[in-house]
């Protein structure tokens, strides 16, 4: 017995040591640089914007994005095979505004549904060489968004990483949750495109050169992957040279977060099962880290129960909240989410606790499609 708690505790030691290395040369590099304020660069720019049975929330997005503080730019509208009022909208802003141009989607059907090949169309269509995507169902707050984005365009830089954010909803502990996910997630990406290794970025707020999309064949290696039209993308065409990232508050867009577990979960799942396409080091990466939290947590308390070397144990432990609780919180407040980081501890815990379940889920019944 003795000989097995020593092992656990020299690997409780090596799962901690590993936190350390990704806390300290890893998450750090996002949430302890000081915020650089760009040059605005007015570049002719391509808004694009898909929507499928979206009309409520156009009706909310679309007055901010024709009026942007920017002086060259055109919207880019993507039907794609609505069934609500949608297309009507987006005809009706066509005829008001010069710079609005229309792409009307019809069901393929060799792509039906698939939301890559819409925005490919979106791409093709759009005049301009600089590209900026978000949702229709997102909330633009700034009129210098577009401002903002591709201020962080350069000779070199023709990649920009973005920040999506959820709207709070007062009193949801569920809101918070997403919220925590959601920062947590943007800190790792943030922090691994400092450090030369982009990975992911998020539709809701992404910019990049169309050369870009074209020089990785578009969206045609993962196609038929029903999601990654962001993730995947970035995962191929990024890289240390070419990817920058922007995090002012006025580069935000809100997005309605979900308002069930049961739907969350279903997100969650679906996010998932599109890292399985990432490349080998950004999967180990993530693995690694998922591994470390979980086995550095699962080991102490095993230890502590016992009262295995309990004061090294709980005082190694206690540092690792303390470090971990600056890093992020430092990371969460750049993001203006200082709120959720009191929770840590707390929803550290139901994440991997939701990882887990999300895993077996879809180990267990494969996916076919994602609405």
């Amino acid at each position: 017995m003795e000989t097995t708690l020593f092992i656990l505790f020299i690997a409780f030691l090596v799962f901690f040591a590993v936190q350390f290395v990704y806390q300290s040369f890893v998450f750090s590099r996002f949430s302890f640089v000081k915020p650089k304020k760009e040059t605005p660069k007015s570049v002719p720019v391509s808004v694009i914007v898909w929507a499928k049975n979206e009309y409520e929330n156009l009706v909310i997005q679309l007055p901010v994005l024709v009026t942007q503080n920017y002086p060259n730019y055109e919207l880019v509208l993507i039907d794609d095979a609505s069934n609500d009022e949608t297309l009507d909208l987006f005809e009706a802003y066509e005829k008001q505004y010069s710079f609005v141009k229309l792409v009307k989607v019809k069901n393929n059907e060799a792509f039906w549904g698939n939301k890559k090949f819409a925005l490919t169309l979106g791409i093709k269509a759009a005049k301009n060489e600089y590209l900026l995507f978000t949702d229709a169902d997102c909330r633009i707050t700034s009129e210098n968004w577009i401002l903002e984005m591709t201020s962080h365009f350069s000779f070199k830089k023709t990649i920009v990483l973005g920040y999506g954010a959820y709207n709070k909803i007062k009193g949801s502990v569920l809101n918070k949750i997403i919220r925590f996910d959601a920062v947590i997630v943007a800190i790792q990406y943030f922090s691994w495109a400092k450090i030369g290794k982009p990975y992911m970025g998020i539709g809701r707020n992404l910019a990049y050169k169309k050369s870009e999309f074209f020089n990785v064949n578009g969206f045609i290696n993962h196609i038929r992957v029903r999601s990654g039209e962001d993730d995947l993308f970035i995962n191929e065409a990024a890289n240390a040279s070419n990817t920058t990232i922007c995090y002012s508050p006025e580069s935000f867009t809100y997005s309605e977060p979900k308002t069930t577990f049961k739907e969350w979960l279903n997100q969650k799942r679906k996010e998932t099962s599109t890292k399985k396409h990432y490349k080998s080091f950004d999967k180990l990466q993530l693995g690694l880290y998922f591994i470390s939290q979980l086995f550095c947590i699962i080991l102490a308390i095993i230890l502590l129960s016992f009262q295995y070397n309990w004061i090294i144990v709980s005082s190694v432990l206690g540092f690792r909240y303390a470090f971990n609780w600056i890093v992020f919180g430092y990371g969460a407040a750049k993001l203006k989410e200082k709120d959720i980081i009191v929770w840590y501890p707390i929803f550290e815990i139901i994440i991997l606790i939701t990882q887990i379940r999300v895993a077996f889920t879809n180990l267990i019944h494969k996916p076919e499609h994602w609405k």
